[in-house]
């Protein structure tokens, strides 16, 4: 079976995210389309699922303060990590800190010092509401779009 693909405005639709917004973070190696790049003038780029997920997780710690520089860094961290799966992490923003949570650990992958308030992310419930918008969608040939298969 194929992996489901979703064109870039359709993408940043269910993300929440503006198509400029998407277009930067691509330009600029935040995130890119995992299943087909642009590659020139007119081209489409295809997100998969898990990019989707990746992109709501991007929006929620932007929307949590955290900039965007230091999501840079959390995201160069985690797709180093070959072990972590991010949709069963938990990440821990301390002000511009981004931890993750690994076992009884906690991993700083921003790498500051300093003192703030403790918001956790569990990237899970990004990817509950990431499956609620998908729902919410009709693929292509008319069918509802079933997360389970995708992942």
């Amino acid at each position: 079976m194929s992996e489901v693909g979703f064109s870039g405005t359709k993408a940043a639709g269910v993300v929440g995210i503006s198509y400029r917004q998407l277009d930067y973070w691509a330009r600029t190696d935040l995130i890119r389309p995992s299943l087909t790049d642009a590659a020139g003038s007119g081209s489409r780029r295809t997100y998969s699922y898990r990019d989707l997920l990746e992109l709501r997780v991007i929006k929620s710690l932007l929307d949590a303060g955290i900039k965007l520089e230091s999501v840079r860094k959390a995201f160069t961290y985690l797709r180093g990590q070959a072990d972590t799966d991010i949709a069963t992490a938990t990440l821990v923003i301390s002000g511009n800190d981004v931890l993750l949570c690994d076992g009884e650990m906690l991993i700083d992958i921003v790498r500051r010092g300093g003192q703030g308030v403790l918001n956790v992310l569990a990237i899970g419930s990004v990817k509950t509401d990431l499956d609620a918008s998908l729902l919410q969608l009709n693929d292509p040939d008319g069918s509802q779009f079933v997360a389970a298969q995708a992942v």
